[in-house]
């Protein structure tokens, strides 16, 4: 099964009504549910020499105030100074291609549309974040290595 279409079946899942689908394709099985606004993923597929055994996301990050509101004021007040940057997989999130080379992007750096932003490495494919806009890179929320939820914010970037 393609990538592109599980990022596709969970952003279809996460912005419509339906709460739950199952999909087979020959040994591959993925089941997408919406869990009170966060999709969770499970999939399974056989590996050669073991059973097949479903892989369970990233735990969610926890929330620093558990008041609702106080964290969409947060989340708006970042964006205040341009636009938030989503991680659109589930993965584990690297600022450079290599351990040692410079990374992608650093604050201040400026960005033009289709720049590689970071790597989001997800089932042991190296995904590559481009940029959907240009401009200027003002923070970075994730630090290198750190597991990505669907959707998390990676970066706050100004547009140009």
């Amino acid at each position: 099964m393609d990538l592109k279409l599980i990022k596709n079946i969970i952003n279809l899942i996460s912005s419509s009504e339906v709460d739950e689908v199952a999909i087979e394709e020959g040994d591959f099985k993925i089941k997408v549910k919406k869990n009170t606004g966060a999709s969770q993923v499970t999939y399974s597929q056989p590996l050669p020499a073991a059973p097949a055994a479903p892989v369970q996301p990233p735990a969610p990050q926890a929330v620093a105030s558990s008041d609702p509101a106080s964290a969409e004021s947060a989340a708006a007040s970042s964006s205040a100074n341009g636009e938030t940057v989503k991680s659109p997989i589930v993965g584990t999130y690297y600022k450079a291609p290599s351990p040692d080379s410079d990374p992608f992007i650093s604050v201040g750096s400026k960005v033009s549309k289709g720049d590689t932003l970071c790597i989001v490495e997800a089932m042991k494919i190296m995904n590559e974040i481009e940029a959907e806009f240009g401009g200027t890179v003002q923070e970075i929320l994730i630090e290198d290595g750190q597991p990505v939820e669907f959707d998390q914010p990676l970066f706050i970037i100004s547009k140009d």
